[in-house]
């Protein structure tokens, strides 16, 4: 028998792949092998950071059905994201045969990326988010163990674990304070004493305080808001809807769902606070910006309706939620054109209402006067409506609306975008601006662009006046948009250090808005003094910070305001501009990101170590320009900003200026002596500077920005000093840099009239 030889048997290859299969199966059954009973406990330490995560993100977006509801659906998703995550991760952890806690590892990293996904969802750059992500986990990881701990009756070592981490959150807040509460924030938000304000305070009542009216409060609407009774089955008037389809290109079918009307439907609902009396009454809109649009913002300014009601004002607050930012829904293209065009639409409702004799607003309108009030894209809506020629000429809205005649506008925080490649500009319409140095959301002082962007003509009563506010930030002005400026989780990492209280910028705005309305549609002169120069009204405003402030009107005469020509050596008026040592140039002014604010000025830095005098010269020349500019002028203006963080001694520039008439005759005044140049606020918008710049696409660039103060000479100043100097015949105006460093923006440089009504600070000096 023959016998063959052959190769040994070959192994079947199903079984190795059988065994490889056994191995991991064995692996993943002992996946919670090593998660003992205290690091199951522990589980519940990156469940609370998934959880707060959660939370945060769901206040940012709102659902509208109610802060309960939307809890709730955070628990639920982060447990649902976390359980998720923990489990295949553990799974992973134990297929790599790692001895360690895996499920509760796999939920300290599943906390971890939740985490990191949402903050960078909302801006945050990934950088960031992964550090802020790590550190939560880091917390969690702690705050697991001493659950666990405590939860195994090893109460000590817990309690110490806990106790370390409940002190965490002081330790930065101290860092925080360093970084805040430095030598410029101290001095920008603590303005020095100064005598002459204190004696040049003006005599009138506070415009902040109640008036003398009795007055009633109630909403028109549609009738059938399903979100709010006001303006539902609770209105009190019933307004009609409007068409706007023409303006709008993209509504969302959830913004449907939610509102219950679409583009060709929406409501024209208001609250209204109205005088007793028989009026007829000047009219104040009052419109919203921005927000979550479910979390609705017209009910935030009744402390200024309340107010102007009492003073004899019939103030309404617009309700434009449904063309406010969702974060299911986005927002409607054409937003600010949107805004604008329902004011219009609101006054067209109005003059609808005054003509009906059971209507509340039968008789009571005073159509000549009217002025409008607006919240960051409120209030450049409101110069818009202001403007409404420029967006709105072939719009049928505009024959009724032109009926009212708007002779004011302020704003608070204002957005200054361009729509349609047009902004607004305003002429004879007195207008105002309110900016705080911490406004996290419209971070630049944009108000400021639309107040140069306002012309007057000679001797009008309009005027323009600004005030930007070192400690107020952007949603304080609005009494329901909470303290952050930003929405969470983003706005979590904004500083609040430094924020003035609610209720002092409310205060603010109240004084403010209230004497420009006295003054722009009661037509008193009694707060002139407030806007000319701030310091007459300190007694009505919070002490605890910085104000600077812009004021011009038709008595003032341009000499030198840099927009004509970029000749550096000629003013406006002619003449000749000449400087000694100091470095200067015609440029933009800047922004916090190094834009344009829309004006040049005179930039001036003395140079250091600079033996002579140094200085800016304007020589006025002797054509009729100069003569016209000086008739019946009370007194030298000119705004400048203050640049010099960088000055040898620290202190305030040092500033004198000097008139020469055609005699040659000189007065020379320290700018010092009528009001201090306070160092500009620098602003650090995030609670960690290594933040300031991974946070909405590093928006907030500088620590500051040109900001403009107007100081106002008299020439009975100059004439007291010198009585031979004839200010009738002033031929020079010089500025004198005395500090090494001492570096200064001019703008605006003119002759003002005072009238009848003189600054009180003034006075003061004066006498």
């Amino acid at each position: 028998m023959d016998l063959e030889l052959g190769q040994p048997p070959v192994p079947e290859r199903p079984g190795r792949y059988r065994r490889i299969a056994e191995i991991l199966v064995n692996r993943i059954r002992e996946t919670y092998r090593y998660d003992t009973r205290i690091w199951r406990l522990g589980i519940a330490g990156p469940w609370l950071v998934s959880f707060a995560a959660c939370s945060a993100l769901m206040l940012g977006i709102p659902t509208g059905l109610g802060r309960p509801a939307d809890l709730m659906l955070a628990a639920g998703f982060g447990t649902a994201m976390l359980a998720a995550a923990g489990h295949l991760t553990a799974v992973l952890l134990a297929l790599a045969s790692l001895r360690l806690p895996r499920l509760f590892t796999g939920c300290l990293a599943g906390s971890a990326g939740i985490v990191m996904v949402i903050l960078y969802s909302a801006d945050l750059t990934a950088e960031a988010s992964a550090a802020v992500a790590a550190a939560a986990a880091a917390l969690g990881a702690l705050a697991g163990i001493a659950i666990g701990l405590l939860g195994r009756g090893k109460i000590v070592p817990g309690l110490l674990i806990m106790a370390a981490l409940l002190s965490l959150p002081f330790i930065p807040a101290g860092g925080l304070q360093l970084q805040q509460g430095g030598a410029p924030d101290k001095a920008a938000d603590s303005p020095p004493a100064n005598s002459a304000a204190a004696a040049g305070s003006l005599t009138a009542a506070n415009p902040g305080m109640p008036g003398g009216y009795a007055y009633r409060s109630f909403t028109y609407g549609s009738g059938s808001d399903r979100r709010r009774a006001e303006y539902g089955s609770g209105a009190a008037v019933r307004s009609s809807s409007v068409n706007a389809s023409s303006y709008m290109k993209k509504w969302s079918a959830l913004r449907t769902l939610f509102w219950g009307f679409d583009p060709e439907s929406l409501p024209l609902n208001g609250r209204v606070w109205m005088p007793e009396g028989d009026g007829p009454f000047p009219l104040v809109l009052i419109v919203h910006g921005n927000h979550m649009m479910e979390d609705f913002s017209d009910g935030g300014y009744a402390y200024l309706g309340e107010l102007l009601a009492s003073r004899g004002f019939i103030a309404i607050s617009l309700d434009e939620n449904f063309l406010n930012y969702s974060a299911w829904s986005g927002i409607p293209e054409g937003d600010y054109k949107l805004r604008a065009w329902i004011i219009l639409k609101h006054l067209e409702q109005l003059a609808s209402f005054s003509y009906a004799p059971d209507n509340p607003f039968y008789g009571k309108i005073d159509f000549a006067k009217t002025a409008l009030i607006g919240h960051s894209r409120g209030g450049q809506a409101a110069a818009m409506a202001a403007d409404a020629q420029r967006w709105f000429k072939d719009d049928p809205v505009l024959k009724p609306a032109s009926r009212f005649h708007i002779s004011a506008v302020a704003a608070m925080a204002p957005t200054d975008q361009t729509v349609d490649g047009r902004l607004a500009q305003l002429h004879d319409v007195s207008y105002m601006a309110l900016h705080g140095a911490r406004d996290g959301d419209v971070h630049d002082f944009y108000g400021d662009r639309q107040y140069i962007r306002s012309f007057y003509s000679a001797y009008t009563d309009a005027f323009k006046t600004s005030l930007y506010i070192g400690g107020a930030n952007h949603s304080q002005f609005n009494s329901d948009w909470g303290l952050l400026d930003l929405p969470p989780p983003a706005g979590l990492f904004l500083n609040r250090s430094g924020i003035m209280k609610e209720e002092e910028q409310r205060q603010i705005a109240k004084v403010y808005i209230s004497a420009f309305l006295e003054q722009a549609l009661h037509g008193s002169s009694e707060y002139t003094g407030l806007f000319r120069d701030y310091r007459s009204g300190l007694q009505w405003l919070p002490a605890s910070t910085a104000y600077f402030n812009r004021y011009q009107d038709g008595g003032f005469r341009i000499i030198a305001g840099y927009e004509e020509d970029r000749n550096r050596a000629t003013p406006e008026t002619g003449g000749l501009i000449t400087a000694s040592g100091v470095s200067w140039t015609e440029e933009m002014a800047k922004d916090r990101e190094g834009g344009g604010k829309g004006t040049y000025g005179a930039l001036l830095e003395r140079r250091a170590g600079e033996a002579g005098e140094a200085f800016y010269r304007i020589a006025l020349g002797n054509g009729p320009a100069a003569d016209a500019a000086l008739y019946g002028a009370d007194g030298l203006s000119f705004s400048m900003a203050n640049l010099g963080a960088g000055s040898v001694s620290g202190l305030p520039p040092q500033i004198e200026v000097e008139l020469a008439d055609r005699l040659g005759v000189k007065a020379r005044l320290p700018l010092s002596a009528v009001m201090t140049p306070l160092p500009l606020p620098q602003t650090r918008f995030a609670r960690i500077p290594w933040l300031e710049q991974r946070i909405s696409g590093g928006k907030y660039g500088d620590l500051t920005e040109a900001v403009f103060q107007t100081y106002e000479l008299s020439f009975d100043l100059f004439h007291k000093q010198n009585p031979s100097f004839d200010p009738a015949h002033a031929a020079q105006i010089t500025f004198y840099l005395l500090g090494d460093g001492d570096a200064v923006m001019l703008d605006d440089i003119g002759f003002y009239s005072g009238g009848s009504h003189p600054s009180p600070i003034q006075t003061a000096l004066i006498r």
